[in-house]
């Protein structure tokens, strides 16, 4: 230990790092911070123990380095198969149920769909869909929804 007490505050540091990068892994989600997290916390504990600051240095290096050769490619794998495949935009629209408030021809119509008004078209040439009836989102061309008739429900008496 150093007169002024260096290596019993050197813990300190690392663990005000491991926060910082604690928090840039919120940000960017990519457990490449969360590896170097680790590092740092490694680097605390070997300061704990009194040790140099350039053991400090090297524990922080070797730990990260290792965490993002082993443990990081075996952690992405994981969350990749365990998280699911969420739709967005246009694509989470395709196959949701919509309502007609302005008869849909292949040429004009409106829906209501999520609960705004969209102009629509019919997806199949010459069918038509009056108020009030229920329709499938096919697809989306722009700003336009291409609807069909909802697929018969096989119910089981």
């Amino acid at each position: 230990m150093d007169p002024e007490g260096g290596f019993a505050v050197a813990w300190m540091w690392w663990l005000g790092i491991a926060l910082i990068l604690g928090v840039v892994e919120l940000v960017t989600v990519d457990l490449i911070f969360m590896m170097l997290v680790g590092g740092a916390l490694a680097a605390m504990i070997v300061a704990l123990l009194g040790l140099p600051a350039w053991v400090q240095v090297l524990t922080f290096a070797i730990v990260s380095w290792a965490l993002l050769q082993l443990a990081r490619p075996a952690a992405k794998a994981w969350l990749e198969r365990t998280t699911p495949e969420t739709k967005t935009n246009v694509d989470a629209l395709i196959g949701r149920s919509a309502r007609v408030v302005l008869e849909v021809t292949e040429d004009a119509g409106r829906v209501k769909l999520g609960g705004e008004v969209w102009t629509a078209r019919s997806a199949t040439r010459g069918e038509a869909f009056a108020v009030g009836e229920d329709v499938v989102v096919t697809a989306i061309n722009g700003a336009i929804a291409m609807v069909a008739r909802p697929e018969p429900r096989g119910d089981i008496h």
